[in-house]
C-alpha cells in the first residue's frame, strides 16, 4: 500500500511541477506542498517547471525564492531555504545519502544518513551547483555555477569548484 502511494505523490508532483511559472500554477504548487506535505513555502516563491522537490516533507522556504528550470532538491534530512535566495538551472540540493559500510557488507543495504541543509537569506546558487548534505551557507553567499559544497559556507563569501573554495568575500558596505 506505502509503495502505491508513493508512485501517485509521484505522478500528482510529476504533473504539477511541470507546469509554466505563471503566478496562478506557483500558487497551486506553494498549496499541495503546504497542505498535502505539511511543508513551509513563503510568498511569491517561484517554481520553474521540472522542479524535482521530494519527499516534500521537512523543507521551509522563505518569501520571494527563485527555484530555477530541473532543480532537485531531496528533503528526508531537512532544508531550509532563506528569503531572496537565487536558485540556478539544474542545481541538486541534498539532505540525505547512502551511508558507505565500514567493512565488505552490500552498500545496497546499508541504508542512508540524513543530514539538515540550511541555506540563509540572499544566497546567489548558479546553475549546474550540488549542495551536500549537513551544508551551510551562510547569508549574502554566492555558490559559483558547477560548484560542488562539501563544507559550509561563511556569510557574504564567494566560492567556486569541485570542492567549492573562497575565492573571495564581498564587501559588505
Amino acid at each position: 500500500m506505502k509503495n502505491i502511494l508513493i508512485i501517485w505523490l509521484e505522478v500528482i508532483l510529476t504533473i504539477l511541477m511541470s507546469l509554466p511559472r505563471f503566478k496562478l500554477f506557483n500558487w497551486f504548487k506553494s498549496q499541495f506542498y503546504c497542505y498535502f506535505l505539511k511543508s513551509r513555502i513563503g510568498k511569491n516563491v517561484i517554481f520553474y517547471p521540472g522542479v524535482w522537490i521530494f519527499p516534500g516533507v521537512n523543507i521551509d522556504i522563505g518569501d520571494n525564492v527563485d527555484i530555477a528550470k530541473q532543480v532537485l532538491i531531496t528533503t528526508s534530512g531537512g532544508v531550509s531555504i532563506g528569503a531572496r535566495t537565487l536558485i540556478g538551472y539544474r542545481t541538486q540540493i541534498l539532505s540525505s545519502n547512502h551511508v558507505i559500510p565500514d567493512n565488505l557488507s552490500k552498500i545496497f543495504d546499508s541504508g542512508h544518513q540524513h543530514k539538515k541543509v540550511t541555506i540563509e537569506n540572499d544566497v546567489w546558487i548558479g546553475a549546474n551547483c550540488i549542495i551536500l548534505p549537513g551544508v551551510y551557507i551562510g547569508e549574502g553567499a554566492v555558490i559559483a555555477a558547477g560548484s560542488i559544497v562539501t563544507k559550509n559556507v561563511e556569510p557574504f563569501t564567494i566560492v567556486a569548484g569541485n570542492p567549492a573554495k573562497i575565492i573571495r568575500k564581498r564587501d559588505i558596505n
